[in-house]
């Protein structure tokens, strides 16, 4: 089947990453395989470069976007089990910090926050 006809025109290569762990609790081994569509032509990586453009993926997605909200906003800590709730949350975030960024592009988060706590006044964006 060509890529184009079930939705990933650019897809190239289908990666299988089968991956094992043991339960300390148990001492179970546990298998579970991943896959992953790339643009990329399969030739172009080895094994070994599959793995850790996967793993560098998925670090740079929990440091850079996981670890921010959920230590800035405790993201992680929200009790609701409303999927349109939690989605929309998740949208508002995502535009807040993008908003941040782009007011106080030379200032951390933390910073900005930090910031905003002691002059409550200034978190109101004005043109």
């Amino acid at each position: 089947m060509e890529p184009i006809a079930i939705g990933f025109p650019f897809a190239r290569t289908i990666v299988a990453i089968r991956s094992g762990r043991i339960v300390k609790r148990t001492g179970k081994e546990t298998f579970e395989t991943r896959y992953y569509l790339s643009s990329q032509d399969a030739d172009e990586r080895s094994h070994i470069g599959w793995i850790a453009l996967t793993r560098n993926h998925w670090a740079g997605v929990e440091n850079r976007n996981h670890w921010r909200r959920d230590a800035l906003w405790q993201e992680d800590d929200t009790r609701s089990s409303k999927p349109r709730l939690l989605a929309n949350l998740a949208l508002i975030r995502g535009a807040l910090f993008r908003l941040l960024h782009d007011r106080y592009p030379d200032q951390s988060h933390p910073q900005i926050r930090e910031h905003f706590a002691a002059h409550p006044s200034t978190s109101l964006f004005t043109s």
